[in-house]
């Protein structure tokens, strides 16, 4: 096949390469850049909580990829299945050889599904459901408005996950609905996550506390799914307790599962990933100029880099001015002044109508935006979440403007 060089080279055209896109070509309209991207549809994924659980309709989440893509910018419609940065190239699943003078990676996160034995057999049946996925998430709020009471487990597993907040949202969405048809008290609502706390911040972690606690929500921490049988109605997670691993079987009526996830296979199999450790897998890249220390012209952002802060858009949105104005730094030969503070934002929504807006930086440092009490229940940043920032996402970052 013919090879092809560009400028910059974008891997990703999800909310990390387009939002890169475009602040680049607003910089410089004569930068030759190309995306890499074999998706024709994009996602606002953070709304699929809220389809879930039957607040909105999954159709206005998904819009045409080619909306999208920064005027000037080529669009390579495919799939990477090898990284070469030793030869500043990268392979095309046709076999296409692309060459560049900078890489910018980001592919974001892949499902790995098949990682629970038995999960890809009964997902989208016998109650078994996942908001993680555009096909999936019609099939939580079926589930979900056909609920008459029982047990209903939500799950966490351990290592990265998109938005870790995700998996929590959807347990109070579905206990603020079966509280307000008259089910709570034929509910059992179970949490089984594989962390060890609700979330990492202390601030907000001492308010999902409560709400737990108060909502009669049952955690069960350092439970990792591994297994389920969809027609029996049993999950097996892996358990640790002191130190020692057992297996525990636990019935349910209704689950929702959060897939393991990992980087991209591509990813993994390149020289640009870490090889061990907790991120071990991702990119290696400067937590705060998100250069790569080995490769000095490529970049890294979004889910795939690997960064010790959570995976969000909220993260991406900081993210990605830092890389781009050190990029042009790079470009002109001067120093990478530009420093990402690890910034992440999760809107954990706790009931239709209330959110809790955990807004943090590296060492999960509480840091919020307002000058109000964001630890708290609010209606206002439940507006935010479900009016303002999806507006801020279609308008805004994919134009490189917020």
């Amino acid at each position: 096949m013919t090879n092809r060089h560009y400028q910059v080279l974008i891997i990703g055209g999800g909310t990390a390469g387009i939002t890169v896109a475009a602040r680049l070509r607003n910089a410089d309209k004569n930068l030759d850049i190309a995306v890499v991207e074999p998706s024709s549809k994009h996602y606002y994924q953070p709304l699929w909580t809220l389809v879930g659980a039957g607040i909105v309709k999954k159709e206005i989440t998904e819009r045409q990829e080619e909306r999208y893509i920064p005027k000037g910018v080529h669009w390579v419609k495919n799939y990477v299945t090898s990284l070469e940065p030793d030869q500043n190239s990268v392979t095309l699943a046709d076999k296409t050889h692309i060459s560049y003078d900078y890489l910018v990676m980001a592919p974001g996160i892949q499902l790995d599904w098949d990682r629970v034995k038995g999960l890809k057999d009964t997902i989208g049946k016998n109650g078994v459901c996942s908001n993680y996925a555009y096909n999936e998430v019609d099939y939580t709020w079926e589930t979900l408005r056909n609920f008459s009471g029982g047990t209903a487990i939500f799950t966490n597993p351990a290592g990265q996950v998109k938005c870790g907040g995700a998996p929590q949202k959807i347990m109070y969405l579905v206990e603020d609905h079966v509280r307000k048809n008259g089910l709570r008290d034929k509910t059992e609502i179970v949490g089984a996550f594989a962390g060890s706390v609700m979330l990492g911040v202390p601030e907000i972690n001492r308010t999902l506390e409560n709400i737990v606690r108060e909502r009669d929500i049952h955690m069960k921490f350092h439970h990792n799914l591994c297994a389920i049988d969809g027609e029996k109605k049993e999950a097996t997670f892996e358990v640790l307790e002191d130190g020692k691993k057992r297996l525990e079987t636990l019935h349910f009526d209704m689950i929702h599962v959060t897939p393991p996830q990992s980087a991209p296979d591509f990813v993994k199999a390149s020289p640009l990933a870490l090889q061990e450790g907790p991120n071990a897998g991702f990119i290696k890249v400067d937590e705060h100029t998100l250069q790569h220390p080995d490769y000095k012209n490529v970049f890294a952002l979004g889910d795939a880099a690997a960064l010790p802060t959570a995976k969000t858009g909220a993260a991406v949105r900081k993210q990605a001015p830092v890389l781009v104005k050190n990029l042009l730094h790079l470009m002109h030969q001067e120093a990478l002044t530009e420093q990402y503070n690890g910034y992440s934002s999760c809107p954990l929504v706790t009931a239709k109508g209330k959110l809790v807006l955990a807004e943090f930086v590296y060492g999960n440092q509480y840091k919020p935006t307002f000058p109000i009490d964001q630890t708290k229940e609010r209606l206002d940043m439940y507006l935010l979440k479900r009016f303002v920032l999806p507006i801020m996402y279609w308008y805004g970052m994919l134009r490189g403007r917020a």
